[in-house]
């Protein structure tokens, strides 16, 4: 699989912890049906992928892509002495440190990597609000979008001569300049940043042209805004967005089905739209979460757990089952979790080298066992 482009990540977080075992289904195990009483998937309404297992009933579009050979999933992902905590776990997802409170993020220090002199402010772009974790890194640029239609510095002011001035001010405001402070120059760098990360990202939207019909909810739309970045050329490498929440402890069957149903459908217009750009071979899609949920349900839903799972699409994705699906016998529990067989720090390593082309050791501060997933 060859392509003339720099190769792009999207990483898409699932926000509270996703329920591994009703999104892959070990719809044979009995000790899943006897433990999911409430909640547990039949064989009749899952989406069979070896006989075993199977995909949850909304996830049809990703299982579509997972019979055209382009869907990896890694079962059991996460790490020892798993933590049950949606900050520190998040965190630890986000940095790639199990053990201390690292500084910065992965896809932060990936982005230095790639652009170490800082000559692109769009090498990494968040699509939503704030900047995650994961993003971040001392000295390193990253634009954060809301929605893209209406992204840009004081959008709000209609009359141009005004907006103008407004940012001629801006400008003269944040631009270098002799004698500043280490504070007074880093706020500069970032507003000088936001200016040029603005400017470049308004032009997506006018060059975008598509036959593609989006779904009309928050996760749908940001994937459409990753679209139209990745289309206009910008070198944007690294794209990260959200979707949740999965903290599923109640009402599981409908809000889990909702959610896959959403993420699902998104994911399946992205990579028809990136095919009709005659982009198909240009980016890899990870879906990952802070951790999974127990084994047993809780009446209505499930409580926070370990031994999650990962998904990693695309066409350059050589799809298949990574790593052996937990064993749900009691005696290989981790108190009344799945435990995990798979460190997500591989599998970030998989990606960085044989996608990224970027050493993984300075990003991840080690060495760590990767996956055959990708076809280069």
């Amino acid at each position: 699989m060859t392509s003339q482009r720099d190769p792009a990540l999207v990483v898409i977080q699932l926000s509270g912890g996703n329920d591994a075992l009703n999104t892959v289904v070990p719809f044979t195990n009995g000790i899943y049906q006897d433990s999911r009483r409430a909640i547990r998937l039949e064989e009749h309404e899952v989406h069979d992928l070896n006989g075993k297992l199977g995909l949850h009933p909304s996830m049809s579009p990703i299982k579509s892509l997972w019979d055209q050979g382009n869907v990896a999933i890694v079962n059991g992902i996460g790490y020892p002495k798993p933590n049950r905590s949606h900050f520190r776990s998040m965190d630890i997802g986000h940095t790639a440190e199990s053990v201390d409170v690292a500084p910065d993020g992965w896809l932060g220090r990936a982005i230095r990597e790639i652009d170490p002199e800082h000559q692109n402010v769009v090498a990494g772009v968040n699509f939503g609000r704030g900047l995650p974790r994961a993003l971040h890194c001392k000295g390193v640029p990253v634009a954060s979008v809301g929605n893209l239609a209406t992204y840009g510095l004081m959008p709000d002011i209609e009359d141009v001569a005004t907006r103008d001035l407004a940012l001629d001010i801006f400008t003269r405001m944040y631009g270098p300049r002799e004698g500043r402070d280490a504070i007074l120059e880093a706020i500069g760098d970032t507003g000088m940043s936001a200016y040029l990360g603005a400017d470049i990202l308004r032009t997506a939207p006018e060059q975008y042209r598509s036959s593609v019909e989006y779904g009309d909810n928050m996760i749908a739309q940001q994937m459409k805004d990753i679209a139209q970045v990745m289309c206009a050329d910008v070198g944007t490498r690294i794209f990260y967005t959200q979707h949740g929440s999965y903290d599923t402890h109640s009402g599981e069957l409908l809000n889990h089905a909702t959610l896959w149903d959403e993420l699902s459908n998104a994911v399946g217009d992205f990579f028809a739209d990136l095919e009709e750009h005659g982009r198909e071979d240009d980016a890899i899609v990870m879906v990952f979460s802070e951790f999974g949920r127990r084994i047993d349900d809780n009446g209505s839903g499930t409580d926070h757990g370990s031994g999650g799972v990962a998904f990693v699409m695309g066409n350059p994705v050589k799809g298949g089952f990574y790593g052996d699906y937990p064993s749900l016998e009691p005696r290989d529990q981790v108190e009344g979790d799945m435990a995990y067989n798979n460190d997500f720090r591989g599998l970030y390593a998989t990606l960085l080298d044989g996608w990224m082309g970027i050493d993984p050791n300075p990003v991840l501060g080690g060495n760590y066992e990767q996956f055959d997933m990708v076809a280069r």
